[in-house]
């Protein structure tokens, strides 16, 4: 899908999920977020700016997550995280944080917990919505995201929720991860 019709697509669906809920799977190391007033800002290299404006969105996050928990469903993520940590995924992670905080949850694995699916090419990035709909995304040459791939095969939808969450219940919850692995590092480089 377009990106325009994937946005409306992802808009009508996300808000009448049910049963399962919202499952994404995170696992590219470095994206580029051009539409992202913080992304710009740490890719020009200002990081207290880029926080600053992480912060800003706090109240909007939790109106979100407060939105969500009306709409009575769950959202979780489970980020593959490899070290050493790459810039963008430092900047993403102080995101995710905030998410996080916000009821969002989020929770870290390595690649190590999922070498054993990833012989032939790494996990696609992956979120389930309810048993309705999965999107895979695409992402262009300069890691930008270009498309979706769209699934409504309820069947593959629920096996890939169950994977995504069979992960997420074996991952370390993104608080103590942050405080031990993300916290501790200086300002990253610019991408």
């Amino acid at each position: 899908m377009e990106l325009d019709a994937y946005y409306a697509d992802f808009e009508q669906h996300f808000w009448s999920i049910t049963g399962l809920g919202f499952w994404k799977l995170e696992r590219q190391q470095v994206f580029k977020e051009p539409g992202y007033d913080s992304w710009v800002a740490f890719a020009k290299g200002d990081w207290e700016e880029s926080l600053r404006i992480l912060e800003a969105g706090r109240g909007d996050m939790l109106d979100y997550h407060r939105r969500v928990e009306e709409h009575g469903f769950v959202a979780r993520r489970i980020r593959i995280v490899e070290e050493p940590i790459s810039s963008y995924l430092q900047w993403e992670l102080h995101a995710l944080k905030i998410r996080d905080e916000c009821g969002g949850s989020v929770r870290v694995i390595g690649p190590d917990q999922v070498a054993a699916f990833e012989r032939d090419a790494p996990l696609p990035e992956l979120y389930t919505l309810g048993s309705t709909v999965m999107y895979q995304a695409v992402y262009d040459d300069d890691d930008v995201l270009e498309s979706v791939r769209r699934f409504t095969d309820r069947a593959l939808i629920v096996r890939c929720q169950r994977f995504i969450q069979n992960l997420y219940e074996t991952g370390q919850p993104l608080d103590s991860f942050f405080a031990s692995h993300v916290a501790p590092l200086p300002p990253p480089r610019r991408p």
